[in-house]
């Protein structure tokens, strides 16, 4: 068997697999006694992707069929594919997986859940350029209230990364990470695996552009080519009212939207921990979105 001919059968049996697991209710169509599977029949899974019985039988056993771009996104749709099969669904067909156009700033409900049981630890969410999004008041507690500057100057990368043009600051105090070159090297590599997964957004191009032309640093960086996810590390930040506090700094990711839950914690029973409840303290700072 040749290898084209490998791609046809494992796409095929991929998606009876995938049309054998849906069940109609979950699309909406009612149920048949009659069903000798669960599943999806050919003739709905045609229909609802808006394709041919003929067609999809053809994909369905392995034939050479070469399906085009848009006819795999409509079987990702019709099969409610979560982002990572509707990739590996191109990669089968041997079509590039669809890329996202611009940087999601929008938080999911499911995640907003999440950050409103994190109201007792300094959270922030940026984007995939590293653009603010949303802060609670225990974050501008500890960094100071991000709505002193405009709204375009809240970005870490402009941070790190000054030109002469930046006129604000995203945070009010000073923020000393302890290795400094090591996180802005992962700043950077994360920046750039953000350019390629949106490589037609401008507010990402025109950061990076912006950055290459006016701070040799990160010009230097950019060269590197690196490509990484920004973890974790550890600060120190000059708090004007409770001093020096070091702080854990963890990123967590989202995959489908590449937004950051980044959280800042101290170890318990620390000094540091009564520094980030006292700072929560003495702020009235507002939670924003």
């Amino acid at each position: 068997m040749n290898k084209g001919h490998a791609v046809d059968k494992q796409l095929g049996s991929t998606l009876r697999a995938w049309r054998d697991r849906l069940s109609p209710e979950a699309v909406g169509l009612p149920v048949d006694r009659a069903r000798r599977s669960p599943g999806l029949r050919r003739e709905e899974l045609a229909e609802l992707a808006g394709l041919s019985v003929d067609y999809l039988v053809r994909l369905e056993q392995g034939r050479s069929v070469s399906p085009s771009q848009q006819v795999v996104g409509s079987l990702a749709r019709a099969l409610r594919l979560s982002p990572d099969e509707r990739d590996h669904l191109h990669r089968l067909a041997g079509v590039g997986p669809p890329q996202d156009q611009r940087v999601v700033d929008d938080i999911p409900p499911s995640m907003r859940r999440l950050l409103s049981l994190l109201d007792s630890t300094p959270v922030a969410v940026f984007a995939a350029d590293w653009q603010l999004v949303w802060w609670n008041p225990r974050w501008a507690a500890l960094f100071g209230d991000p709505t002193r500057i405009g709204v375009e100057e809240r970005n870490l990368v402009r941070l790190r990364f000054p030109v002469a043009s930046d006129r604000g600051r995203l945070t009010s105090w000073p923020v000393i990470p302890v290795n400094a070159e090591a996180a802005d090297r992962a700043l950077v590599a994360d920046l750039r695996r953000a350019a390629a997964r949106f490589p037609d957004d401008p507010r990402v191009s025109g950061l990076v552009a912006s950055r290459v032309a006016g701070n040799p640093r990160f010009a230097a960086f950019w060269a590197g080519a690196a490509v990484g996810r920004h973890a974790e590390d550890r600060k120190t930040i000059r708090h004007p009212d409770i001093g020096e506090v070091s702080v854990d700094c963890d990123v967590l990711t989202d995959g489908d939207t590449d937004l950051k839950i980044v959280a800042y914690t101290a170890v318990p029973g620390s000094e540091d921990e009564s520094k980030l409840e006292l700072a929560g303290i003495i702020s009235s700072s507002g939670s924003h979105a």
